[in-house]
């Protein structure tokens, strides 16, 4: 009877070993993640639109992480606010950010860690996109020229536990995107890194081109689901004129590509993707 349980136990030891295995090993095809990194509550959400139509209005926010997993090597794409605000009383950090799952923790469910990661690219460089950047410092940093500038100007230096979260990222092995140009992460078109300013000076989004249809992942865009029909643009944005121009970019390639556009912060958004840790293929 004891033989018989020893085995048993032995088989399924050797089951999850290669269920384990299954989930690190490179997939066969293209799979995109959606991780939740974090949520943001707001009493007003007037910053977000300078034409005032959001005063006095509240606002939830999803803070998203994205793993983008191809057979030539995994991409995170934004990594959310710091984890560390997991450990805080009630997972909860000043300011209404909520934090109910690591990130390291949602990888582990996929047998990976940063150290896993091939390749690191955020849309800008804001504290809730770029949050636990550093962990993945031993990754490729695929990032807009300008984006890395604005990174680590003076103003970003002095931004204290913002800044430590992705410090590191300084003396990655970084590729640059210069000039107007986009990126081909994998060489096959299937990931591409498109420049769309103004958010911030280096701001970028990410088409991915899955199977089941192309997906535009907009970073800061618009972080409110009827800001992109109305074209508003938010008070704290570095260039009004570029983030129109951009806008029309991304407006553009949508049409163009049929893609499933997803608005980073819009919980609906988010939600309509599988939940991790199912995969959209």
């Amino acid at each position: 009877m004891k033989l018989r349980l020893l085995g048993a136990a032995m088989a399924a030891l050797t089951l999850a070993a290669g269920a384990a295995q299954a989930a690190k090993a490179p997939p066969k095809s293209l799979e995109l993640y959606a991780l939740d990194c974090g949520r943001l509550t707001m009493e007003d959400a007037n910053g977000y639109a300078d034409d005032g139509a959001y005063k006095d209005r509240k606002a939830s926010m999803v803070v998203p992480c994205y793993l983008i997993r191809h057979p030539k090597g995994d991409l995170i794409w934004d990594t959310g606010v710091p984890e560390a605000i997991f450990d805080m009383p009630n997972h909860t950090a000043p300011g209404g950010i909520v934090v109910a799952h690591k990130l390291t923790d949602q990888l582990k469910q996929l047998d990976l860690t940063p150290a896993d990661i091939e390749y690191l690219s955020i849309s800008h460089s804001h504290f809730d996109h770029i949050g636990n950047a550093g962990l993945f410092a031993g990754s490729t940093w695929i990032v807009d020229a300008d984006e890395r500038a604005y990174a680590f100007r003076p103003a970003a230096r002095s931004g204290g536990a913002q800044f430590a979260a992705y410090s590191a990222l300084e003396n990655a092995k970084t590729t640059l995107i210069e000039g107007d140009a986009t990126y081909d992460i994998f060489g096959d078109k299937s990931v591409t890194v498109i420049q769309a300013p103004g958010h911030t000076p280096g701001h970028t989004v990410l088409l991915v081109r899955l199977k089941s249809g192309p997906v535009l992942l907009t970073g800061d865009m618009w972080h409110i689901a009827d800001s992109r029909a109305a074209r508003r643009v938010p008070r704290f944005n570095t260039n009004r004129e570029q983030t129109l121009a951009s806008m029309a970019l991304v407006e553009k390639i949508a049409a163009e590509t049929k893609a499933r556009v997803i608005l980073e912060h819009v919980p609906e958004d988010f939600d309509s993707l599988p939940k991790f840790p199912q995969p959209l293929r």
